[in-house]
């Protein structure tokens, strides 16, 4: 590689970390404070909120790794074309396909990158995830429930306990499950504490009431010293299933039976494995049109603004396009095609463009096309 060749390769990876970190860090923050809830409301402590948002990282940075590669390409010709360096390396002789090679490399790098989060950190990512909040909800007395608040874990379930002790106890429980209306249970006791048996969450009362109605106007009432409780069942059942982008790559292309003969998701696995083998590649096309818009010489008083609006808006249109091809693909097999043909097409298009002087010489070398 030629001193220009790394020039150009330095130049536009700083770029492209650079606004890889400004757009991931202004992305996360928000993230981060849809999950504030999580020290304030339900207690957690930095480590897990910190884990939590840090998990959604992988699925930030494959959507915004293209993005900001496109931008540090534009950046970087823009750049060189506003210092007068295009026009000197075009000078010396430097041909479209030795400039378009630092991009072509890193391009490719940033392809690697996204889809080896595609296809095996985000659906981890995801599945970590889909875990650590089931963690925060087991124990929901210790990191939900605040003392002297009726807290909602859940629609028609509802616990409050007056304080708590220096040792953990609970004074002046209030407990109710009105999930099922046909089977609605309170619970009221002077005293509870919470402990963990064989990796389960139990509550243990002392000293209250139950509450059960029979028939409309009666209620049968069970008074009691100690009463255990096991937690789990006030829990939101955790779905057996896997949904599409928790399941591995190779998990969605050997369905199951089961999947195969449910056609919302059947068509939900095939649109997450097609998205997950077409999304990288968008990082081509993101340097390739960046190339295209801006990779030629011009003088300072050619204005580049007109091509650098018309990248944008050609990298908007094809990402757009291949938004739309995943999501048709759910309920329409048809469209699945269109998904690989989208990036496909623009990488070899925008190539054509490219070296459109080139092919168009060699075919007039060939006689194919005369001059006027």
């Amino acid at each position: 590689m030629s001193l220009v060749e790394r020039y150009l390769l330095r130049t536009t990876t700083v770029a492209f970390l650079a606004g890889l970190a400004a757009l991931t860090g202004v992305i996360w923050i928000t993230q981060a404070l849809r999950q504030i809830d999580l020290l304030t409301s339900k207690g957690q402590t930095i480590l897990i909120f910190l884990t939590m948002t840090a998990l959604a990282l992988p699925s930030l940075i494959g959507v915004i790794a293209p993005v900001a590669l496109f931008a540090g390409v534009l950046y970087t010709l823009n750049k060189l074309n506003g210092d007068s360096e295009l026009v000197v390396i075009a000078a010396a002789g430097v041909s479209p396909a030795r400039l378009l090679r630092p991009f072509a490399l890193i391009s490719a790098l940033v392809f690697s990158i996204v889809a080896m989060i595609y296809i095996q950190v985000q659906p981890w990512s995801f599945g970590a995830l889909q875990n650590l909040t089931s963690f925060v909800q087991a124990d929901f007395i210790s990191n939900f429930a605040r003392p002297g608040s009726f807290s909602n874990l859940q629609f028609g379930f509802v616990f409050h306990y007056r304080e708590r002790t220096p040792d953990g106890a609970l004074r002046g429980v209030f407990m109710q499950d009105r999930r099922d209306l046909d089977h609605i249970s309170t619970y009221i006791a002077e005293a509870g504490k919470t402990f963990e048996k064989d990796g389960e969450s139990y509550l243990q009362l002392t000293k209250g009431v139950l509450l059960r109605p029979q028939s409309a106007g009666d209620s049968a009432i069970v008074s009691f010293d100690d009463y255990t409780i096991d937690l789990s069942q006030f829990m939101l059942a955790v779905n057996p299933i896997k949904r599409p982008r928790e399941r591995s790559t190779l998990e969605l292309m050997r369905p199951t039976s089961k999947d195969e003969s449910d056609p919302a998701m059947a068509g939900h696995i095939r649109s997450e494995l097609l998205d997950r083998l077409a999304s990288p590649l968008y990082a081509l096309v993101a340097g390739l049109i960046g190339f295209a818009a801006l990779g030629e010489p011009r003088t300072t008083r050619q204005g580049r603004g007109l091509a650098i609006g018309g990248a944008i808006l050609a990298f908007v249109v094809v990402r757009g396009l291949g938004i739309t091809a995943t999501t048709l693909s759910i309920g329409v097999p048809g469209a699945a095609p269109f998904v690989w043909a989208i990036p496909a097409l623009a990488c070899v298009g925008t190539l054509a463009y490219i070296f459109r002087r080139r092919l168009a010489g060699g075919a007039f070398r060939r006689g194919a096309l005369k001059p006027a």
